[in-house]
């Protein structure tokens, strides 16, 4: 794609945290590998990082003093956060990415810092309706949900997986034991409420002593934040007398590969997601999916897979034996699953990237906010008590505890 712009304007992103290994984070990187292909200066910002992706980030607070009115910021939205203001405040366009925002109501009684954060998130999301040059969801279903809070330009940015992750040679430290004649059951994603992890043990539950007693239910992914509600499950789980039910929890690239490949079936039981890249993960993987039929879920697996509708047990765990028994059903289903990956492959990621920036850049620039005289000033303040807490944390101490803080996980 031919660029007629200014050799000096530079894009960066910004966002609360950069993770290693997760969706999120490999598309921001992916968003930088394009623009700096393309010539552009970019770096990420951000309020925190993994520490093994630090490296590749600036901390956000340099933000306002690398700022330029010329630029442009893709500032991904998935929660409030200091950094969200600090790139609000600024003068540059912004591209806004939203990545979704879970419905607070999923972490009642289970997180109540969750809960305020995702409240305000979305609260705090509409106020950028005025701010965003372009507002971009990352699936059809998250751009719907932008253009219903108000936001006059917006525009779907396709997930577009890098599996380079994915083809690594696999490390089967964890997946050793699991590589037999066994059904292997895997869930791949956060262990979190709204993914329902709870409904997959029933299920695993039903299949394994109405069908196969010689089966597993692998769930692989990170539980940080979330230990009562992992305590539930296992609560459940010996409720139920269950048995070779596997909480794996977070793995390295490696670790993931060798699960995906003694995997028989992918499984999932989610009720809110944006877009969910481990079922595109598992098409290119080629383990059949069956996933519940709800949010982004449908569009991203684009005709492949297994939808079902409603979650009696003994219905999903008929779909499990049918998957796994039935070779020309399995057959078709991976025939189907291949076609989606292709077409999402074909997809011109960094074409239409690219051409949002062009967007935003010769776009009517909207009409900056008015921003507090007193905003900076305490942006100045948060940045003196951050340098003090790590001398004098009794400084921090004496502050008052914020509302419920003692309550929080």
């Amino acid at each position: 794609m031919t660029h007629n712009r200014p050799r000096s304007i530079e894009v960066h992103q910004v966002l609360a945290s950069l993770s290693y290994g997760d969706a999120i984070g490999n598309e921001v990187m992916g968003i930088q590998r394009v623009l700096r292909t393309a010539d552009y200066v970019s770096n990420i910002y951000v309020q925190t990082a993994d520490r093994d992706v630090e490296h590749l980030t600036i901390d956000y607070r340099h933000l306002p003093e690398n700022s330029c009115a010329d630029n442009i910021l893709i500032h991904h939205f998935s929660i409030g956060s200091r950094a969200s203001r600090v790139a609000f405040a600024l003068p540059e366009r912004m591209i806004l990415v939203y990545h979704n925002i879970t419905p607070p109501d999923y972490f009642l009684n289970i997180n109540k810092t969750l809960v305020q954060f995702c409240y305000d998130g979305r609260r705090e999301l509409g106020a950028y309706a005025q701010r965003c040059d372009v507002a971009l969801g990352d699936s059809e279903f998250n751009r719907l949900e932008l253009e219903e809070m108000g936001f006059p330009r917006t525009g779907v940015l396709p997930v577009v997986p890098n599996f380079a992750h994915l083809n690594v040679s696999a490390n089967r430290f964890v997946s050793k034991d699991f590589d037999d004649n066994w059904t292997n059951i895997l869930f791949v994603g956060r262990l979190v409420p709204h993914k329902r992890i709870e409904d997959l043990v029933r299920f695993f539950h039903t299949y394994r002593l109405k069908y196969n007693p010689q089966s597993r239910l692998l769930l692989v992914g990170s539980y940080s934040g979330f230990k009562n509600y992992l305590a539930s499950i296992s609560q459940l789980i010996s409720t139920l007398g269950t048995p070779d039910v596997h909480i794996v929890g977070h793995v390295s690239n490696e670790e993931l590969t060798a699960l995906y490949d003694i995997a028989d079936v992918f499984l999932s039981a989610s009720e809110h997601e944006g877009f969910c890249v481990p079922i595109i993960e598992a098409f290119y993987k080629r383990v059949p999916v069956i996933a519940f039929h709800s949010t982004a879920v449908p569009a991203t697996m684009d005709g492949g897979g297994v939808l079902y509708d409603y979650k009696d047990p003994r219905h999903v765990a008929s779909l499990i034996h049918a998957v796994t028994t039935n070779h020309e059903l399995e057959r078709e289903i991976l025939q189907a699953q291949d076609e989606a990956v292709g077409r999402l492959q074909r997809k011109d990621f960094a074409r239409t990237l690219l051409a949002f920036v062009e967007r935003a850049r010769k776009s009517r620039r909207m009409e900056h906010p008015q921003i507090s005289p007193e905003f900076w000033d305490q942006f100045k303040q948060s940045l003196a008590l951050d340098e003090l807490q790590p001398f004098r944390p009794a400084a921090y101490q004496a502050l008052p505890n914020a509302p419920d803080s003692d309550d929080c996980d």
